[in-house]
């Protein structure tokens, strides 16, 4: 099956339905099927076919995203989905690896393409001012989009996302239209959605966490309401007025942004059944008793294994939402392992997660090295997360196999001193790294956030953690920070530890 099915059926079943809304306007299922089918023929028409490579580098433009996106999709093209937030550096990375045919973008992005070295093969469209590219439609009829499309299997390569690149550059992860199909099915099913559905997402599109609620809503004729730019004021005032059924803010340092709204009153979001976020015990225990009658589950995955891995479900009890990501989609296989030996780890037992399934990614598009070394050759792919799994088949995500410090030996997961943290009344968010040390090797610095109007100091940090968790745990260092270094919604703590490093040194 194609992504594209869902585009005709919905159009086909209810063509005045909205398929998209945004904060100032809307698209209708018909009106979404006819802007495939015109930026398939702009597509078609400037030399794109199967195989190819279409980038997409925009902003705002959401409708036109998606638009020509879904367009190369029926094409047999690729749609590579490009960072909105990358610099020349990046930018020029990431458009040699891919093998671009063509870059689709606007004017907004007019100066980081001045400095950017782009290949001579890779043509450059302004979507609204490239008027040759605009009337190239004409020359292609919709039959003959049809007639590609017919040709597209849905084993066939339609989209790369590149990761988030919080330790190094990003790679390309390359998916099929068989695997974002399973995808938005097993999520659809989780979430059990229905076409009166409003699914509610502030993630961008070049982010696999903007894609997957779009491909859940497709599969059963919901509407994705999408806020465009994520400010919290706006944001909130959407959930309202559009009266938002499913929230996936996905992040805490998103959700607890519109949760501190000046007003917010958990009857403003009494239309939602459902909030999905990510974040620890701690901090989601918080956000959940700020909307007590509204059902918070966790979820875990990444760009790789097509978006989510595991989700909570409303059935589950309070503290099994609030302390696991819940089971694995529909499809999709596990293990956890001993990151050094391989074997496998008994129940409770943290261990490295091992994926394989339907919506897992096919390859690191232009590193058949960095495939090889994540793709065993039995098809599991090694993710570097550490993870447990209880007695009822639930998992629990610890951290970063890259993120566990070994402090004098001793293994230590950031993520439990990072949810320690967050129980000082003082403290609004933390991020744990580790900061070299002549005797230990490695010892946890903890980069501390304060919440507005609040104060302390690091000796009252530290005697927090003193005597609570065990002394190798306790933070060596504690560091005040207003602002985070980010790549896209995750804190760069790749940074934090250059930065700590460089102080002692």
């Amino acid at each position: 099956m194609l992504i594209t099915a869902w585009v005709d059926v919905n159009a086909a079943r209810d063509p005045d339905g909205i398929a998209l809304a945004l904060p100032t306007s809307a698209v209708t299922h018909a009106e979404f099927l006819e802007s495939t089918i015109l930026a398939a023929r702009r597509l078609r028409a400037a030399g794109v076919g199967a195989g190819d490579h279409v980038g997409i580098l925009l902003g705002a433009e959401i409708p036109e995203y998606l638009a020509y996106a879904y367009g190369a999709a029926r094409l047999g093209a690729v749609a590579v989905c490009l960072n909105a937030r990358f610099r020349s550096r990046e930018l020029e990375f990431a458009v040699t690896n891919s093998g671009l045919r063509l870059l689709l973008t606007s004017e907004w992005f007019d100066s980081v393409l001045a400095t950017t070295r782009l290949p001579a093969t890779c043509r450059v469209v302004d979507i609204v001012h490239d008027s040759g590219f605009l009337d190239g439609s004409t020359s292609v009829t919709v039959d003959e989009v049809y007639e590609q499309t017919e040709r597209v299997s849905g084993s066939d390569a339609v989209r790369v996302v590149y990761t988030s690149g919080t330790t190094s550059m990003p790679k390309a992860c390359l998916h099929t239209h068989d695997a974002l199909v399973a995808q938005g099915e097993a999520v659809a099913t989780v979430l059990a959605l229905t076409g009166t559905d409003r699914f509610w997402a502030p993630l961008p599109m070049f982010h696999t966490g903007g894609w997957t609620p779009f491909l859940a809503a497709q599969s059963r004729g919901a509407a994705l309401h999408h806020c465009v730019r994520f400010e919290a004021p706006s944001a909130l005032r959407q959930i309202v007025d559009d009266r938002c059924t499913v929230l996936f803010p996905g992040f805490e340092t998103i959700w607890m942004e519109v949760l501190d709204q000046p007003g917010f009153s958990a009857d403003l979001v009494s239309a939602a059944r459902l909030v999905i976020i990510v974040g620890v015990p701690e901090r989601l225990r918080v956000m959940q008793n700020r909307h007590p009658d509204v059902p918070q589950i966790s979820n875990t995955g990444s760009t790789e294994c097509g978006g989510f891995l595991c989700m909570g479900e409303v059935s589950d009890p309070f503290e099994t939402r609030m302390t696991t990501a819940g089971r694995l989609l529909e499809g999709m296989e596990a293990r956890i392992v001993d990151p050094e030996s391989g074997l496998d780890r008994p129940v409770g037992v943290v261990g490295e997660l091992l994926v394989r399934g339907p919506a897992l990614f096919r390859e690191y598009f232009g590193d058949p090295q960095a495939t090889a070394e994540a793709i065993d050759h039995s098809g599991w792919f090694h993710t570097g997360d550490l993870l447990a799994r209880d007695a009822d088949d639930r998992f629990v995500f610890v951290g970063r196999v890259k993120d566990m410090l070994k402090v004098g030996g001793e293994n230590v997961a950031a993520a439990e001193i990072e949810d320690h943290l967050l129980t000082h009344p003082a403290v609004y968010l933390a991020a744990v790294v580790s900061a070299p040390d002549t005797k230990y090797v490695e010892v946890p610095a903890a980069f501390v956030q304060l919440k507005p109007g609040m104060s302390a100091t690091e000796s009252e940090i530290v005697a927090h953690c003193s005597g609570v968790i065990a002394s190798y745990k306790v933070p060596r260092y504690v560091r005040f920070i207003d602002e985070w270094p980010m790549s896209g919604t995750k804190i760069r703590k790749v940074e934090l530890r250059e930065r700590i490093a460089r102080e002692l040194a």
